[in-house]
């Protein structure tokens, strides 16, 4: 339902941003997810990401021609895949070479490998963490990606409308009594018995899913969107959990039957009923517009039938 507060996010929000933000020329700073402060005297030109999601984000708002370069682990959008690559663990040379003016990292990058990172600070070259680990860390994400690339109308936007889709389908799960949403386990990482801090972007798509997190007590890990949960936890709430939801990819190689045969599992509802389901790490881990493909197939998932 289209009301005057969704019209006011959708038009005057981004006209505001288009009057009042900087214009080439002005100026602005970021300030990234480690707390260091960028001053751009314009946006940048040329630009390597290191973060799948930066690739995406970028590609999302039109920016695509600012890489110059992509992560080895890039695999999304195809439009952007035959970019040069870049890694983390290559020489600093390389780097030099291709002449950035900004080098887009995360947080993890910055702890592995800090010695490259301050070898290319002393070449001048800007290197900016970001990663978002909150549904409201994702939101002024976006918008500092379109600030450093100077697409940051493009960017507004698209806070626009994913929050507008949000809003769409929180009406429908509205309509769902509270008593009568399913119990959600939400495994991140199997061999550790991980799941995800109760305020993490994951999170968010199960409980906008329609979905109530059973770990809700969980304690996030480093101040990430991981959180341990021991399998004595989890199974002092076998019979709490309706559903066993699990990610899967790179992060969590695992399958139905691995998480069916966990010895002592089967004492949980949801592995008794056969309510167990995989979901590709992409849609509910990594902060980009694709969360919401990821929160309608969790909806699907838990409504199913």
């Amino acid at each position: 339902m289209i009301t005057a507060d969704s019209l006011l996010l959708r038009y005057l929000i981004p006209l505001m941003l288009l009057l009042f933000s900087p214009q080439p020329g002005s100026g602005f700073q970021v300030t990234d997810s480690i707390g260091t402060s960028h001053s751009f005297a314009a946006p940048a030109q040329r630009i390597i990401s290191l973060y799948p999601a930066h690739t995406e984000n970028l590609a999302a708002i039109g920016a695509s021609d600012r890489l110059i370069g992509i992560s080895t682990s890039d695999s999304y959008p195809s439009a952007v895949l035959d970019k040069p690559r870049y890694s983390y663990h290559d020489s600093v040379e390389k780097f030099i070479q291709a002449e950035p003016d900004c080098i887009l990292i995360r947080p993890m990058i910055s702890r592995s490998n800090p010695n490259l990172i301050s070898k290319l600070r002393e070449y001048g070259i800007r290197i900016v963490s970001l990663q978002p680990t909150t549904i409201a860390e994702l939101y002024d994400y976006w918008l500092n990606l379109g600030k450093i690339s100077g697409f940051e109308q493009q960017a507004a936007q698209m806070i626009v409308d994913f929050k507008h889709q949000i809003e769409d389908i929180e009406e429908d799960v509205a309509t769902v009594p509270a008593e009568l949403r399913p119990r959600v386990y939400f495994e991140s990482i199997h061999s550790r018995m991980r799941t995800f801090a109760p305020e993490s972007i994951s999170i968010f798509c199960l409980t906008t899913a329609g979905g109530i997190n059973v770990a809700g007590d969980a304690v996030s890990r480093r101040g990430t969107n991981i959180a341990g949960y021991s399998k004595e936890r989890i199974l002092a709430k076998a019979e709490e959990i309706d559903v066993y939801l699990a990610q899967s990819g790179r992060m969590n190689r695992i399958s139905v039957e691995q998480i069916i045969n966990e010895p002592g599992f089967r004492a949980i509802k949801a592995i008794r009923s056969g309510r167990i389901y995989l979901i590709d790490e992409y849609l509910v881990s990594r902060p980009t517009p694709r969360l919401l493909q990821g929160i309608k197939t969790i909806r699907q998932l838990l409504y199913q039938g």
